[in-house]
């Protein structure tokens, strides 16, 4: 196991976890390069922490939070240091939920038992990929959602709408194909991109992001949009 984890910061949230006060862990490091990613400063990894200091932030936490919420970067990346983590969240009976790109489904599959809620990004319909962010890794992201989704976690599917990147028949192609307990549909925001061409595109109006996720709402059942406007809205 390893002593000590890339991590790009750690922050209190109410919004990581719905309804819980959580105590979010970025890790730092992924083996994507999304042209639209809102982390991007720690896409190449970030600073040492050991997991003593990890832990030891936990326990100071631990009266106020209800959960440990880590993501990233890609957290699978450290799958070790995740697994030290997210075993001690468990020991001080603490929630816990983990974002993920679902490039290891294997990995994945190591740590699930610990985890009680998954983010797990569906950034495109799943042959799409490489087309989309560049990335051949449709059939692993597909293979994950199959693990999580036979697991005892409550899966939220998320997909950041991007215009200009993804039509709206994009999205009804991976409603058709997620198995989740919530899908949510993002809100493309364009402060902070990796790719600076994206600065230009505007950020997708809220209507357009509701008219979408109306039309997709009878393959899913639960859909949920996530804007700065108007934060979190479940349809």
């Amino acid at each position: 196991m390893g002593n000590s984890m890339i991590t790009g910061g750690i922050i209190f949230s109410s919004l990581e976890y719905p309804s819980n006060m959580s105590l979010v862990i970025f890790t730092g490091g992924c083996l994507l390069r999304c042209p639209y990613c809102h982390n991007p400063e720690i896409i190449d990894g970030g600073d040492p922490s050991t997991i003593t200091y990890i832990e030891n932030k936990i326990d100071e936490a631990c009266d106020f939070i209800d959960a440990v919420v880590i993501t990233g970067g890609e957290p699978t990346m450290q799958i070790e240091e995740v697994h030290q983590i997210l075993d001690y969240a468990k020991s001080k009976g603490l929630k816990t939920k983990l974002d993920t790109n679902g490039c290891y489904p294997e990995r994945l599959h190591e740590i699930i038992e610990l985890v009680d809620y998954v983010a797990l990004d569906v950034k495109a319909p799943f042959n799409k990929y490489n087309k989309i962010i560049g990335a051949e890794i449709g059939e692993n992201v597909k293979k994950s959602m199959g693990i999580l989704s036979n697991a005892n976690c409550f899966l939220e599917c998320r997909t950041t709408y991007v215009p200009g990147l993804l039509e709206p028949s994009d999205i009804m192609e991976i409603a058709r194909n997620v198995q989740c307990d919530i899908y949510t549909l993002q809100q493309f925001r364009n402060k902070v991109v990796l790719d600076e061409k994206l600065k230009n595109t505007p950020n997708t109006p809220p209507k357009e992001l509701k008219d979408i996720a109306l039309k997709i709402k009878p393959l899913l059942g639960k859909v949920k949009i996530k804007t700065a406007e108007f934060g979190d809205e479940i349809l």
